[in-house]
């Protein structure tokens, strides 16, 4: 049974990015007026210069960097190890020339190139209020126990500091895998976010500090939002893009991403919903979609959503579920 959640947190977190990667960084207005409504997977559009590479089912940067962590931890029987995540980021990097496709986000790549280069990497971790932390954690959630949050905020901190190391960033990291943790867990919907921000709390302590806006009190306001606005999608959504915000930074992205998941139950509604929103729908989708996944299993989602991410991207989440079952069974 917690095999089938872990594949639902993989396969939800692919099916989210790929679902959203059309839409990517596009504001709400310009979503609606190209595309009307977004009700399937398709290609990146040739006007959109960030996906305009990407086909049908593809998923982006998000579940790349992902799968590339969990690449890096395998190797190094689930120790995080910086200098081996480094490693891994770097040479997929350079595979897909990310420094010069714009494919890195703006923290991740000033990180990537400095460590490249052989530089001190923590003048620009420590400035990263960015999603770049969060938008490749969520299965880490599956490797824990949602009653093991301070190991969970360890385990999160020492695999984000390659390329993040604030509060903001490690906190809203964090946020993602502990509602990972506990949607595996079958918890309820209120309880999961609970966790999300007893997470935050704890893990934040391990970043330097920043002055952005508290993530828990961004995702309390999204809920009163979800709650007060049940089967009302577009109002919903306008309010979280208007208030809450879709942006890259962490203080928009992760309550956005978590309030979409409260709201929306399970995977393949979370993903059209994180498509339609506009702004950075790629990263939201992969978030929010992980901890619906992770709630509903693979199981509950479509048998020919997830063909078409095995086809498209060419990855054996089995062999990834397998590997952190075994980790989490013997841990």
């Amino acid at each position: 049974m917690m095999k089938n959640n872990i594949l639902g947190a993989l396969y939800g977190m692919a099916i989210g990015d790929a679902m959203g990667m059309p839409s990517e960084l596009w504001g709400r207005n310009k979503v609606k007026a190209f595309f009307g409504t977004i009700t399937e997977f398709l290609d990146g559009p040739q006007e959109n210069d960030v996906a305009c590479n990407f086909t049908r089912g593809q998923f982006t940067d998000d579940t790349s960097q992902t799968l590339l962590i969990l690449d890096a931890l395998i190797e190094t029987g689930f120790v995080p190890d910086p200098q081996v995540i480094g490693r891994h980021l770097l040479a997929w990097a350079d595979r897909l020339q990310a420094f010069d496709n714009n494919i890195l986000g703006p923290s991740s790549k000033a990180a990537l190139l400095a460590l490249k280069d052989g530089q001190d990497v923590t003048p620009f971790t420590s400035k990263a209020e960015t999603n770049g932390a969060a938008m490749r954690i969520a299965p880490v959630g599956c490797l824990f126990p949602s009653a093991e949050r301070e190991k969970l905020a360890q385990f999160v901190f020492d695999i984000s500091r390659v390329t993040h190391s604030t509060d903001v960033a490690v906190g809203g990291a964090a946020m993602i895998a502990a509602a990972v943790s506990s949607a595996m867990e079958d918890k309820p919907w209120d309880a999961i976010m609970d966790d999300a921000i007893a997470a935050y709390h704890t893990a934040k302590s391990h970043g330097a500090e920043t002055y952005s806006a508290s993530l828990s009190e961004r995702l309390e306001l999204a809920i009163e939002y979800a709650r007060k606005l049940e089967g009302q999608d577009d109002r919903f959504l306008q309010r979280i893009y208007d208030v809450i915000g879709s942006g890259v930074i962490t203080s928009e992205s992760v309550p956005a991403a978590l309030a979409i998941a409260y709201y929306a139950k399970e995977p393949q509604r979370c993903s059209l919903l994180c498509a339609n929103l506009g702004g950075d729908t790629d990263t939201i989708g992969a978030m929010a979609t992980a901890i619906c996944g992770a709630k509903a299993g693979a199981d509950a989602i479509d048998p020919a959503w997830r063909q078409l991410m095995d086809e498209a991207n060419g990855v054996d989440f089995e062999a990834y579920a397998d590997r952190m079952l075994a980790f989490r069974n013997q841990a």
